[in-house]
């Protein structure tokens, strides 16, 4: 009987180093899982609750978005809107990982992007630009992350009153720096910085006259549309020589 094969391998030893590289970045993760800790409490969900939520849903603003709008009585449905509008980033994240995740098995792949973030995502797609495959920062890291947010929603919901306002802090503006530094280390090519351009001026737009947390949706689609469409010439014969150079191996 015919039987798929799957060559990627994950290294024990690599998904360790990629959860001690990421580890500073969880530093500052703690500090905003005690901000949503101690904003859920505040708006009524008890501490079982605020750790399930994060333990279980692993979404920081999607988190934040859902608390805002508890109550009484919660609008499921616009709230269902809101959290599908603020993460539908990750349809493009994970499809633009697909040449390496096709092969992983479907019940690896699909875990695996249990824990995809924006940190990881961005040093593995940064990685693979570069003709490197590393789906270990995508485990090792969101692993390190995860853990972060659990851990600091656990600090919110009982020593929530000691950071109230890390935004005080300047807390919210590292992932962003993080990001940024990781897109201006990757290849600086005229389809990627177009792709830059398009996204951001898109995103200005939808925050100025759409409805809240539509930036997030129209910023990524305007980028990802320029990568669907705009494929650099040599470009496939490069995926296509690190993809027979993995299969070689």
């Amino acid at each position: 009987m015919w039987m798929n094969s799957y060559p990627y391998q994950f290294q024990a030893r690599k998904v360790r180093a990629e959860f001690f590289r990421l580890l500073p970045i969880s530093l500052f993760v703690v500090a905003f899982g005690a901000a949503f800790g101690l904003a859920a409490i505040q708006k009524g969900l008890s501490p079982l609750e605020a750790l399930l939520m994060s333990t279980t849903v692993f979404a920081g603003a999607s988190q934040f978005a859902a608390v805002d709008m508890w109550g009484t009585e919660v609008s499921v449905l616009p709230m269902m809107a809101v959290v599908f509008a603020i993460n539908s980033r990750h349809l493009l994240m994970g499809a633009s990982l697909y040449p390496m995740l096709k092969d992983v098995s479907p019940g690896r792949r699909y875990g695996l992007l249990l824990l995809l973030t924006d940190a990881n995502w961005a040093v593995s797609a940064q990685e693979y630009q570069s003709g490197r495959r590393n789906l270990e920062v995508i485990l090792g890291g969101g692993l390190v992350l995860w853990l972060a947010w659990i851990l600091g929603t656990a600090l919110g919901v009982y020593f929530g009153g000691l950071l109230q306002n890390p935004k005080a802090f300047g807390l919210d503006m590292v992932l962003g720096c993080f990001l940024f530094a990781m897109a201006l280390g990757g290849k600086k090519s005229p389809r990627v910085l177009v792709a830059w351009f398009v996204a951001g001026a898109a995103s200005l737009a939808a925050w100025k006259w759409l409805p809240p947390n539509m930036h997030v949706v129209v910023g990524a689609l305007a980028g990802g549309v320029i990568g669907l469409f705009w494929l650099e010439p040599g470009t496939r014969d490069k995926q296509a020589a690190v993809e027979g150079d993995d299969h070689g191996h």
